[in-house]
């Protein structure tokens, strides 16, 4: 082999493998992610989680003492979860930061996600199958008018947006449970939210803390 090509083969060896490095790390997302965990790293209130979106594309995402981890409904603490464990989380921004912070981390079991996979397609042309806690729609803001069973939220692109409140709806502050009466006007929020059977938004979760931004 010429001499002469040996650093050109060896830059553009460099260069590829840069970009497949790219290419396997997916931008910090904000709002929904759902994906398989690949491994967690660090202690119960601090670390960082791998999670595989697709085969190739991995995202991680950091955590703290206030990011809220559920199974069954029931808080978990990260030792808790398991390589391969199917994960949806609620991900965001911290300020002055573009990397990934896991606010809430919800443990999916392995049938759920299993039979929600094989009938996905289902599930969009049945309105019935997808009113489901979790919800597929999210919105942030800030909270303009409420009443017992309705929230306005103020959103930035979007505009004003009118959800139905639930029964069941659950409410986080800074990643804890609290009582919906600790929501307020003017809070800045995240919501996750869901049709139902009459077209309405109705809100499954709203969250709200220190790095919520609209």
């Amino acid at each position: 082999m010429n001499l002469l090509m040996r650093p050109y083969l060896r830059t553009s060896l460099l260069m590829s493998v840069a970009a497949i490095l790219g290419w396997s790390q997916t931008d910090a997302p904000i709002g929904i992610v759902r994906g398989d965990l690949v491994k967690w790293e660090g202690n119960a209130t601090r670390g960082e989680l791998n999670i595989l979106l697709s085969p190739g594309s991995e995202v991680t995402c950091g955590f703290d003492a206030k990011t809220y981890f559920e199974r069954d409904n029931q808080r978990i603490a990260p030792p808790a979860m398991l390589a391969g464990d199917r994960l949806e989380l609620v991900a965001d921004h911290k300020p002055g930061s573009s990397t990934c912070y896991a606010r809430t981390v919800h443990v999916i079991d392995a049938s759920v996600a299993k039979r929600s996979a094989s009938r996905a397609h289902r599930e969009q042309m049945n309105p019935t199958e997808a009113i489901v806690p979790r919800g597929d729609l999210t919105f942030a803001g800030v909270v303009v008018r409420l009443d017992p069973e309705i929230l306005w939220l103020k959103t930035r692109s979007d505009g004003e947006k009118k959800l139905l409140l639930r029964s069941d709806t659950r409410y986080l502050s800074e990643g804890q449970r609290v009582d919906p009466a600790n929501l307020k006007v003017s809070q800045r929020v995240f919501i996750r939210c869901g049709k139902n059977l009459d077209g309405d938004v109705e809100a499954y979760q709203i969250i709200w803390g220190a790095i919520i931004r609209p």
